[in-house]
């Protein structure tokens, strides 16, 4: 993964909830810098900067050069509290990384020749199950997505992971089943058709059922008649 940014950052002493307001009012967000067997470092971010980077939706699998004077940290975002009305960042937790971290992260699936599938063409359409997918990777070489090729599935068919070429280095986070990520279903119409039908078939069911019933009460009611024309002779 090439892509990353910068931020400039300062040291801060304090920590609390009175000190993370005092520096909300400068316009300064709060963090934290931790892992690598390396004492943790608190931090004030750009609230402006920090935000627009947030907004990107890619903070959570782009690396970070976090520059405190003359140091530079890389790190990547692994977690970050929004403001619960506002919806703007008031703390971002850092990991530092090195060639050798390994992390989780989800990386989006991009759908390949959707309109060559023979499936579209008869009339079905694509279910999506998973947008993105949890990958185990390298901190420093995250994909930006996956492909998914859809041009050759047909009605009734799926691609599952296993289909999928991942990145060199890169795995699925689940390893105890091969799932699904699309399917390609049958048009809206022949579905209601079948279920049409079906139902039909339980409503024809239930109708013989109720007119073997009524011959059966017909019967007992004649028995019954016979029985007391008998005892009246």
């Amino acid at each position: 993964m090439a892509k990353k940014y910068v931020l400039e950052a300062e040291t801060r002493e304090k920590a609390g909830k009175g000190a993370s307001r005092a520096l909300r009012r400068e316009q300064k967000i709060p963090a934290v810098i931790y892992g690598d067997k390396k004492e943790p470092i608190k931090i004030t971010l750009p609230a402006k900067e920090t935000n627009l980077e947030y907004n990107t939706g890619q903070m959570f699998t782009t690396l970070c050069d976090v520059k405190i004077g003359k140091d530079t940290h890389k790190v990547l975002a692994r977690d970050v509290q929004l403001h619960p009305v506002k919806d703007i960042v008031e703390h971002v937790d850092f990991l530092r990384v090195t060639a050798k971290t390994k992390i989780v992260v989800s990386v989006p699936v991009h759908f390949l020749n959707e309109e060559e599938a023979p499936g579209i063409k008869e009339g079905g359409s694509v279910n999506i199950i998973r947008y993105d997918v949890d990958l185990l990777c390298s901190a420093v070489s995250i994909p930006d997505f996956i492909e998914a090729d859809l041009g050759a599935l047909n009605i009734g068919d799926s691609i599952k992971i296993s289909d999928i070429t991942l990145p060199e280095g890169s795995s699925p986070d689940i390893t105890d089943r091969d799932f699904t990520i699309a399917a390609i279903i049958a048009p809206r119409e022949e579905e209601e058709e079948e279920e049409e039908e079906a139902l039909e078939g339980e409503e024809g069911e239930v109708a013989e059922g109720e007119e073997g019933e009524e011959g059966e009460e017909g019967a007992e009611e004649g028995d019954s008649a016979d029985a007391e024309e008998s005892s009246d002779k």
